[in-house]
């Protein structure tokens, strides 16, 4: 029987554990936390850091696994890579996973490669961000300031005016949400929002779907929604696919998924970021095999374990996640989720808080409530199949929240 190692045992890596199961294979499963929820279904737990890249080797050569893979978030993707190289397992190596999980050598990269991406700078102190800023205004821009090396809209801020005080609010604010202190500042972009969920394998990459995207907007971005197909014009879709090939060969992905974010402005597709790995928010594990009929998840552990995947379209559906916005408080009451399970269309429903939980102004994904999933015949019935079950919800919170 074959082993494979899944990075994370949280809900967002629980699809991943149970395909694998399901598919004959031994599943080891690391998470730091003791608790989570994936270790209730997995073969062997280990209670390690995903990012703890020494102790996850050392299980890996001790299991002799016969693959690795991370699922929706960037953190372990260098511990991926440093098993993958020591064990010549299928994946990415340590320079692309450099690469993807900081903004700043992305950004090089793709520069360097000619891919089209938004000016950007890097800032060490915030007297770099300040003269950066400055640039971007006094040119009549507005900027966006990222930690380099973080995910989930995690101290992203937009910058729109030179005044000092928010200034270095926004900067305090960004550089408490990186782990090497530095950030990146960007050209702010306007446009239209899309993902691309890609597999490369056999030498190709290829593009699997596109979903359209919705957020809170300036001035977080945290993402409200998603569905698919995107519903842009042809000729823009085939520019966001072959944008999406082009970033994932400037960057190095060569095996396994990727996660690319392309902002459609009036200048044509440019890329906010690339993800070696699935995408999160549900996208791989529910809205892509619920439009298509691509299992992702299933396909990304073959090519993990050295097999070529069928990747064939079997359906020609639509698929729709709508997130449940928060505010601060704590939560008193939680009704009608049963009965918005039941609505014809709904595929899934997940309340990611408990009575009694603290709650917060959405600042990142994280502060968000939880979701609904639907799968319909057009993308606009999908998206009303969610706000008729996301209505049904009353999630009643009090004051008195963090």
């Amino acid at each position: 029987m074959k082993r494979i190692m899944i990075l994370g045992a949280s809900i967002l890596q629980l699809p991943a554990i149970k395909e694998a199961r399901k598919m004959g294979l031994e599943v080891i499963a690391v998470d730091m936390d003791k608790e989570a929820i994936g270790f209730n279904y997995s073969d062997i737990n280990l209670v390690i850091s995903t990012t703890d890249t020494d102790r996850v080797l050392e299980a890996a050569k001790e299991y002799k696994i016969d693959g690795i893979i991370a699922v929706a978030t960037d953190r372990p993707v260098k511990t991926v890579a440093k098993v993958c190289e020591q064990m010549n397992l299928s994946g990415i190596g340590i320079e692309t996973a450099n690469i993807t999980t900081n903004k700043y050598l992305m950004r090089q990269a793709f520069k360097e490669n000619n891919v089209e991406s938004p000016e950007f700078f890097k800032a060490s102190n915030f007297e770099e961000f300040k003269d950066i800023a400055k640039h971007f205004i006094s040119n009549g821009k507005k900027c966006i300031i990222k930690p380099v090396d973080n995910s989930g809209s995690r101290g992203v801020q937009l910058i729109e005016s030179l005044d000092y005080d928010k200034l270095k609010t926004d900067y305090e604010y960004c550089v408490k949400n990186s782990y090497s202190k530095d950030i990146v500042v960007e050209e702010f972009m306007e446009g239209k929002e899309v993902s691309v969920e890609t597999l490369s394998f056999n030498g190709k990459c290829n593009v699997i779907q596109i979903t359209d995207k919705r957020t809170t907007g300036s001035p977080n971005f945290v993402e409200l929604g998603h569905n698919e197909p995107s519903l842009l014009p042809k000729d823009t879709i085939d520019k966001i696919k072959d944008l999406a090939i082009r970033a994932n060969k400037a960057v190095g992905i060569k095996e396994g998924p990727s996660h690319t974010e392309i902002m459609v402005t009036e200048e044509g597709p440019k890329v906010v970021e690339i993800g070696a790995r699935l995408g999160g928010d549900n996208i791989s594990s529910y809205l892509v095999p619920l439009s298509t009929g691509v299992d992702l998840v299933k396909a990304s552990i073959e090519i993990a374990i050295g097999n070529s995947p069928k990747i064939e379209n079997t359906l020609n559906k639509a698929s729709a996640i709508t997130y449940i916005e928060s505010k601060k408080g704590i939560i008193k009451d939680i009704k009608g989720v049963d009965e918005a399970r039941k609505i014809d269309g709904v595929k899934k429903i997940d309340i990611l808080k408990d009575i009694g939980d603290s709650t917060s102004n959405i600042h990142s994904s994280n502060d968000r409530l939880g979701f609904i999933i639907s799968q319909a015949d057009t993308v606009k019935k999908a998206l009303e199949i969610c706000e008729i079950a996301k209505d049904k919800i009353l999630i009643d919170i009090v004051d008195g929240g963090k």
